[in-house]
């Protein structure tokens, strides 16, 4: 066995040399190149390949630039800015306020400091914010109850268990309530005077989609990645189209279209009567392979669809073809759904949230930021705007604040918050905390607004500085 094992241990002994020998090279470069020199020659070609072949990995996996389309930015369509109402009770029926999902209501009057009329609070999380029809607030909370709220007392009118586990806000429609659900997944039909169950129908897959209702159609998408269209009649399908992976946001309707994004990184264009899916826009993802997600509710306004993306940037994309008109990259998830608005004293901006903490004001036209601003903690939920403020509640904290929308300057602060801010009746504003409802007037009422008639004592304190009473 010992005279086997002498060629081995021979052929060990002279790899070894072998080795040490081109360590020896490897540390005395001099001596390599006298030595060795065609070594030489081909271990720095190799060097040099490797050395490309990483810079060209990585250049095509890191994270993309924005975009600044130079084109597309040509063709913005400015509009000019909505007389603000007078002062009197609105209706706010959809989550987004309108079936465009811009989250702007145009009032007078409606602005710090506020008296508390009163506040409706229960333990289950409300993670969406209620609509307001009618003198009454519509909700449903993270358990899965609807509500009705007397709006003028904070009176609950009735109260409805429709599943055990929701997170979306109602849609009404001529004295109905359309509600989709995440558990059980399905969608029902609610009496908005009295809660009781017209029709209810089961969905695919979970669904946290808040609908918009346009001509007897109900529209909203599910998780199994389809955007479905159903008769307010009898809840039949309409059409159902799949896109680009599950879809969570709650679709924008404009001109004929619906406009949603996906979980596959995808905004979409689909045509509401038949459902014809008319285009497909990517994103540009956080790079290295990886695609975005949109969360965000978009926002259509000035011929573009405005959205914030997981990947951290807002997009803009051309309403008509899907061209990416800009982007704008922030310092976290933007989860939160922008508000998109122009007034007499600011131009057209996109109001977006970020989980950095920040809210961005950006030119709509071209993406250029106009100003930024902390919102104290982490921004999860949707902005809304309300007169000249643009409200943002931040889930650190667990507060709510407003800011000029012009300057970006501070002018509220309200100790409840965490998803969504405010929704408004063209008197009022109604902020939503982690699990409560608080009804705040202008501080000595609104000209031409009849007073309420308050359930419990307002509260002295002014919400206005911060300084707001709990």
């Amino acid at each position: 066995m010992a005279k086997g094992g002498a060629k081995p241990r021979a052929r060990l002994s002279t790899a070894r040399v072998h080795l040490r020998e081109a360590l020896r090279l490897l540390v005395h470069p001099r001596r390599l190149w006298r030595e060795q020199r065609r070594w030489a020659i081909a271990l720095i070609a190799a060097l040099i390949v490797g050395i490309a072949g990483i810079v060209v990995a990585y250049e095509e996996l890191k994270r993309p630039a924005d975009v600044h389309n130079a084109e597309a930015i040509r063709h913005f369509k400015p509009q000019k800015p909505p007389p603000p109402k007078e002062p009197k009770t609105v209706n706010w029926p959809f989550f987004g306020l309108t079936p465009a999902r811009t989250k702007y209501l145009p009032v007078k009057g409606i602005k710090p400091p506020f008296d508390k009329l009163w506040r409706y609070t229960e333990r289950p999380l409300l993670e969406f914010p209620p609509i307001y029809v009618g003198g009454k607030l519509y909700a449903v909370n993270n358990s899965g109850f609807a509500f009705a709220i007397d709006a003028d007392t904070g009176k609950v009118l009735w109260e409805r268990r429709i599943g055990r586990l929701n997170a979306s806000s109602p849609a009404y429609y001529k004295h109905r309530l359309y509600i989709v659900n995440l558990v059980p997944g399905h969608i029902v039909k609610l009496d908005a005077k009295t809660g009781k169950i017209i029709w209810k129908r089961s969905l695919p897959g979970r669904a946290e989609s808040s609908p918009v209702v346009i001509d007897r159609t109900v529209y909203f998408g599910c998780e199994n990645g389809e955007l479905f269209a159903l008769s307010t009649g009898k809840g039949n399908v309409r059409w159902a189209t799949s896109l680009g992976g599950p879809i969570k946001s709650a679709p924008a309707y404009y001109g004929g279209r619906l406009y949603v994004g996906d979980y596959g990184g995808h905004m979409n264009a689909v045509d509401a009567k038949s459902g014809k899916l008319i285009w497909q826009a990517g994103s540009l993802g956080p790079g290295f392979g990886g695609s975005g997600e949109f969360y965000s509710t978009p926002a259509v306004a000035y011929g573009r669809v405005y959205a914030g993306n997981n990947d951290g940037r807002v997009y803009s994309y051309d309403i008509s073809d899907g061209a990416l008109a800009w982007s704008y990259s922030t310092g976290g998830y933007a989860y939160s759904g922008p508000v998109v608005a122009n007034t007499r004293h600011s131009p057209p901006t996109v109001f977006i949230g970020s989980f950095d903490g920040n809210i961005y004001a950006l030119d709509a036209k071209d993406g250029g930021l106009r100003w930024s601003r902390s919102a104290g903690g982490q921004v999860v939920g949707a902005l809304s705007a309300v007169g000249d403020i643009v409200y943002v509640a931040e889930f650190s904290n667990k507060t709510t604040s407003g800011f000029m929308m012009r300057s970006g300057k501070r002018v509220f602060r309200y100790p409840k918050g965490t998803y969504t801010p405010v929704i408004s009746d063209g008197r009022r504003i109604y902020l939503t905390g982690y699990s409560s409802i608080t009804a705040l007037q202008p501080h000595r009422g609104v000209a031409a607004v009849a007073e309420a008639h308050p359930a419990r004592k307002p509260g002295k304190g002014r919400s206005g500085g911060g300084r707001a009473k709990r």
